[in-house]
């Protein structure tokens, strides 16, 4: 196991870097304007438009919930949906809404709202938009906590709290370019962290295609990436509960203000649809040591170690990094995770606090330019903090954020095509349609 001195070391200098680098990218701003804050002056080069998307989408959760699912023998690969319905939601997003979206020019995902329905509509779809962020920021803290608490032995808490804080810092510094900047590097962090730790582990296991035979055996049709034919077909046809899931990924994951705030910070429509489907093939190439992770934890015979295996299959990937792994590798595996968490993090703390400077206190109060970025900044504190202790009190945060995800695909989606593609759709239309999809789905549990 890594010291707690050694590893506390390691992830001061691992932090010190982020905040310096999101402090450079603060220098770099061309202007003191809210737009320039928010959006980045609109001046995001393709290059990093595309890695700040994927590190978004990257997130703590995303890697620990896929090699949850995939070690999971009451799931296995086939319900590792995330990565490849991810893909497709960003490669969908950019061949019919980016390019779109930027050409109108809006300052957010909710402008569009604005423009075709007034702001009473705006501020309705204000709330899934909001808290949806606000949820997901907690759930991947969360995830981090937890890594930080099987690889390094810290207490749950205190990991939370200091990362959160860091990621608020350098978000507060810079706004989107500093976000932008130390997610890539974030990026650079989560591949090499857990590549780097993959040979390791399959040593364990007798290699790749050893674990590939052990997997299939064990789960059976479980262990493709496809459901089988009697799931669409037998007594109980659990494919279109797997369908369902796949649908809300890859259209859900659409409407969200964090997806739209890089494709309006683009430099123009060709280079916001080019980003979003690069960011998609990326999503797709970071996923695999996690997926790769995932098959070493079901397949390695874990009573093998004095301590058995972990408890439940949410930690397979700390205990992977911790048991299977030589302790120097364990940490940068760690730095991988928590690179991820704080590339989601930031991200959805700063769309959560656009939203709000932009869509309600700017209409609502008729805010200048100079008290509207300055609302933004004070909100993501506000939202840092909100987020920070949702994480250390609620005990069902993922639970909460997928309540959310869900009604920002049942409510938000629908709405987004209708106003980008339908000429007819009015005021009273998208309402209706809001309070329908609003007693549907909850009416269906």
């Amino acid at each position: 196991m890594v010291s707690q001195i050694t590893g506390i070391c390691t992830l001061i200098a691992f932090y010190a870097l982020f905040f310096a680098v999101g402090g450079w990218a603060a220098h770099r701003r061309r202007s003191t304007s809210s737009e320039e804050y928010m959006l980045a002056g609109r001046d995001l080069p393709l290059w990093l438009g595309a890695l700040t998307m994927t590190a978004t989408w990257v997130g703590g959760g995303y890697l620990n919930g896929t090699a949850e699912a995939v070690a999971d023998p009451a799931r296995g690969l086939v319900w590792a949906q995330a990565p490849w319905g991810y893909a497709v939601s960003l490669i969908l997003g950019g061949i019919f809404f980016a390019g779109k979206m930027r050409r109108y020019g809006f300052r957010t995902l909710l402008d569009l709202f604005h423009y075709r329905y007034g702001k009473g509509v705006a501020a309705v779809l204000f709330i899934p938009a909001f808290l949806g962020e606000l949820f997901w920021s907690a759930a991947i803290l969360v995830a981090l906590g937890t890594t930080f608490g099987t690889i390094l032995g810290f207490d749950f808490e205190t990991s939370i709290i200091v990362s959160a804080t860091v990621a608020v810092s350098y978000t507060f510094l810079g706004g989107l370019r500093s976000v932008a900047y130390t997610d890539a590097l974030q990026l650079f962090f989560i591949v090499v962290g857990l590549s780097v730790a993959l040979p390791f582990a399959l040593q364990w296991t007798g290699g790749l295609s050893s674990v590939l035979s052990s997997y299939a055996s064990q789960l059976g049709d479980s262990a493709s990436l496809w459901p089988p034919k009697s799931a669409w077909t037998g007594s109980t046809p659990w494919a279109l509960q797997w369908g369902d899931a796949a649908l809300l990924l890859m259209f859900g994951g659409i409407p969200w203000q964090v997806y739209f705030q890089r494709v309006l910070a683009s430099r123009d429509a060709k280079s916001a649809v080019r980003l979003s489907i690069a960011a998609g093939f990326g999503c797709l190439f970071v996923a695999i040591p996690a997926v790769l992770i995932g098959l070493i934890g079901a397949t390695f015979d874990w009573s093998q170690l004095p301590n058995g295996g972990p408890p439940n299959p949410t930690l397979v990937l700390p205990y992977v990094l911790r048991y299977l792994t030589p302790p120097f590798i364990a940490l940068l595996g760690l730095t991988a995770v928590a690179a991820a968490v704080m590339s989601s993090v930031d991200s959805s703390i700063l769309s959560a606090s656009t939203l709000f400077s932009w869509n309600v206190y700017r209409p609502l109060l008729q805010g200048d330019d100079l008290k509207t970025r300055q609302v933004t900044r004070a909100a993501i504190v506000a939202v840092g903090l909100c987020a920070t202790l949702l994480a250390l009190s609620a005990k069902s945060v993922y639970t909460l954020w997928f309540l959310c995800a869900d009604l920002v695909y049942v409510l938000l989606f629908p709405q987004l095509v209708m106003a980008l593609y339908s000429r007819h759709s009015n005021q009273a239309g998208v309402m209706a349609g809001i309070a329908v999809g609003l007693v549907l789905r909850l009416g269906g549990g």
